[in-house]
């Protein structure tokens, strides 16, 4: 099973930053898939169901997460450490949307497992192409579902012989229209 429409689930304690990002995702038509957390103690209450999430269908869990990391309470890095911890997140996909460029937060990002490093544009029009994109990446992947069951088989892959049979003339003429 896949997911067809993903959530994300944006943490940022930026009010401007997710009004631009709800601005930008409801003109590209992403709209009933974004939510918002202000901070780290509520991406962890949110990703838990805890207090006002409790109710999944309103609050249903997100395929991908954009973490800030400069936060009050509980910063980037704490969430991100906490997610690795929970083997029911394995799947979720963290990307840092930060306004820092520092290496040392770029390795310790990546080194806590986090699946992409994008700073945030100081401008509007970098923000919107940089959602636009992210948009349009999601739209193209396929993601498991978050605490899905490792007990399903995995569907198979065509065995060498079988890929030979492909009609190379037929591929080549596809290409090339």
């Amino acid at each position: 099973m896949t997911i067809q429409d993903p959530i994300v689930l944006n943490v940022d304690d930026s009010e401007n930053d997710a009004l631009l990002m709800r601005v930008v995702f409801e003109r590209a038509g992403f709209v009933r898939q974004l939510r918002f957390a202000r901070d780290g103690d509520e991406a962890i209450a949110y990703l838990q169901g805890d207090g006002i999430y409790s109710d999944r269908a309103q609050h249903p869990l997100p395929t991908v997460m954009l973490l800030d990391l400069n936060m009050p309470r509980k910063n980037g890095f704490e969430v991100l450490a906490w997610i690795r911890q929970q083997p029911r997140f394995r799947r979720l996909r963290v990307f840092i949307l930060t306004a820092s460029s520092h290496a040392g937060d770029i390795r310790r990002a990546y080194d806590l497992g986090a699946h992409s490093y994008l700073v945030k544009p100081g401008n509007l029009d970098g923000l919107i192409h940089l959602a636009k994109t992210l948009i349009a990446w999601l739209r193209l992947c396929h993601f498991a579902p978050l605490g899905e069951l490792d007990d399903e088989p995995m569907p198979r892959l065509p065995s060498a012989p079988e890929t030979n049979n492909v009609n190379h003339e037929h591929a080549s003429n596809l290409i090339r229209s």
